[in-house]
């Protein structure tokens, strides 16, 4: 019984000791204001404007192809 304690209580040390960097990671300043965040903002509303007509024409080509086979079977 006391071996598992040991053994368990070596790894949680050895698992909190390799983690701990991963926390002092996080610490780092960021000095990024309002400013900065609504240009981010922006940036992000100009790539969905882009983006959504783009998959607006691929359904439509997808539907167009998939009528026209529809279509072509039914002439043959």
């Amino acid at each position: 019984m006391k071996t598992t304690l040991r053994t368990i209580a070596a790894a949680v040390a050895a698992t909190m000791a390799t983690a701990a960097p991963a926390f002092a990671a996080h610490e780092y300043a960021d000095h990024s204001g309002l400013l900065v965040w609504s240009f981010l903002g922006f940036c992000a509303l100009i790539v969905v404007a882009q983006v959504m007509p783009a998959v607006m024409m691929m359904v439509g080509m997808a539907k167009g192809l998939s009528t026209e086979t529809k279509e072509a079977k039914a002439h043959n």
